[in-house]
C-alpha cells in the first residue's frame, strides 16, 4: 500500500542518517541555550537580610555585601550582555540545522524523490553547502567568545569570585560550548554522509525508472 511505502524510507539509510542529524542538531540547540539561559551570578535578597548576595545555582550566601553586591550584579548583567550575540546566533543555527532534515526526512516520506530524481542531486548539493558552511560557523561560535573571555569585564569578574572562593567563574570555553563544537564537528560529517546517500539513491532511482524502457 503507498502508507507502507512511505513508512518503508524511515528504514531506508538515508532517512537514519537525516535522523541522526535532528538528534545533533537538537543537542547543538541545548548546548547553545546555556550560555543564552540566565544571566547567572548573584542576586540581591531582601533588604532586611542585609542585603547579602545569594549564588543563584546553590543559593548559598556569598558574603557579597554593599558596593561588592552591586558590583557582581553589574558585573554579572555585562557579562551576560556580552557573550548574548554569539549565544543567540548559535541557538538560531542550530533551530536551522534542526528544521532542515526535518524537511527532508518529510520530503523522503511522501516519495517526492521517486517522482522527481533531480531532487536528489539539490539535496547532495544542498548537503555539501551546508558541510562547508559549518566549519565557518564553528570557527565564529568558538573564536568570538575568546574576545568576551579576554574581555575586562570577565577578568575582573573571575577576579571577584575567587575572591570569594567561589570557583567555576574562569574566563575559558565551559563544557557546554566544547560539547557544541563536537557536535557541529559530527554533524558535518553526517551531512557529508547524507550527501554522499543522496547521490547514491539517485543513481538507483535512475536506473529503476530505466528498466522498463529497456525491456
Amino acid at each position: 500500500s503507498l502508507q507502507r511505502r512511505r513508512c518503508l524510507y524511515l528504514h531506508t539509510g538515508r532517512a537514519c542518517s537525516q535522523m541522526v542529524e535532528v538528534l545533533l542538531a537538537a543537542l547543538i540547540l541545548v548546548c547553545s541555550s546555556v550560555s543564552c539561559g540566565s544571566a547567572g551570578g548573584y542576586t540581591g535578597l531582601p533588604a532586611v537580610l542585609g542585603g547579602i548576595y545569594s549564588y543563584q545555582y546553590g543559593g548559598a550566601h556569598s558574603g557579597f555585601s554593599g558596593a561588592n553586591g552591586e558590583r557582581a550584579q553589574q558585573l554579572d548583567q555585562r557579562f551576560y550582555l556580552l557573550k548574548l550575540p554569539v549565544a543567540r546566533a548559535a541557538m538560531a543555527v542550530g533551530g536551522c540545522l534542526l528544521v532542515f532534515p526535518c524537511v527532508l526526512i518529510l520530503v523522503g516520506v511522501l516519495r517526492v524523490p521517486w517522482h522527481f530524481p533531480a531532487r536528489l542531486l539539490i539535496e547532495s548539493t544542498l548537503y555539501l553547502v551546508v558541510a562547508v558552511g559549518t566549519v565557518p560557523a564553528l570557527y565564529y561560535f568558538l573564536h568570538s567568545p575568546l574576545s568576551v573571555y579576554n574581555s575586562s569585564v570577565c577578568k575582573e569578574r573571575e577576579h571577584l569570585y575567587q575572591s570569594k572562593g567561589y570557583h567555576g567563574f574562569w574566563c575559558s570555553l565551559h563544557g557546554a560550548q566544547i560539547a557544541a563544537g563536537l557536535l557541529g564537528c559530527m554533524a558535518a560529517m553526517a551531512y557529508l554522509v547524507s550527501a554522499g546517500l543522496a547521490v547514491r539513491d539517485y543513481r538507483t532511482v535512475h536506473e529503476q525508472k530505466q528498466k522498463p524502457l529497456q525491456l
